[in-house]
């Protein structure tokens, strides 16, 4: 050891003693700065618990009350579906029950003694009219295309025929009656079609024409 650290020996004795004192100090300290940084205490975690677990369990019993409305909610809508196949044509048998008795006190009418043509043909008439009501309110309606233009989207040819002054596919005569139903066809018109002269085209004797009635445009 030389001469300088001798000299320097209590001096430095006295710094190491105060850092000493300085770092005791500090000890004593870090507890209560250590207690301040603590997290929270065992009471508050377990109050947070039990708030977490009330929540779960009101959500919990929600969950279950909604799943039950739910399947409520199924049973009557499965319900009400089956009705509906059901009875869908509740209203309309009901509307065509007087259409039925109109005609049963037809077919009685007609079988009794003294019952004259015209009578019959009155009542059948009026049978006629009430079951045409009932089917317009429920959505037929009929197509009776005479004199139009022939579509055959609406109407079905049964056969051509020439028909001087009468623009060539216009519907000349009805046969059969069609039906929409909501604006949906239902059954087309059977019609007989005016024939587009041809030059030379052949007659069967018939007063019909030899085209085809492919040829309809």
């Amino acid at each position: 050891m030389n001469d300088e650290t001798k000299h320097a020996g209590p001096e430095g004795g006295e710094e190491a003693a105060a850092r000493q004192e300085s770092g005791a100090q500090e000890t004593a300290s870090s507890p209560e700065g250590e207690r301040e940084e603590e997290g929270p205490s065992h009471e508050e975690l377990l109050l947070t618990l039990q708030d977490a677990r009330a929540k779960a369990d009101e959500h919990w019993n929600q969950l279950l009350r909604v799943r039950a409305d739910f399947d409520n909610f199924q049973r009557r809508a499965k319900r009400d579906l089956e009705n509906a196949h059901k009875f869908a044509l509740e209203g309309f048998v009901r509307d065509l029950l007087p259409v039925v008795d109109s005609l049963e006190m037809g077919i009685s009418a007609a079988c009794q003694q003294g019952a004259s043509a015209e009578q019959v043909r009155e009542g059948m008439e009026l049978t006629l009219k009430m079951f045409q009501d009932v089917l317009e309110k429920a959505g037929v309606t009929p197509l009776d295309p005479d004199g139009e233009k022939f579509n055959p989207e609406l109407h079905q040819a049964m056969s051509m025929q020439p028909a001087p002054g009468v623009e060539p596919n216009t519907v000349l005569t009805v046969y059969q009656k069609g039906y929409l139903l909501n604006d949906r066809l239902v059954r087309p018109a059977m019609v007989v079609v005016s024939a587009p002269d041809k030059p030379g085209g052949e007659d069967n004797g018939e007063g019909k024409s030899s085209v085809k009635i492919d040829e309809i445009a």
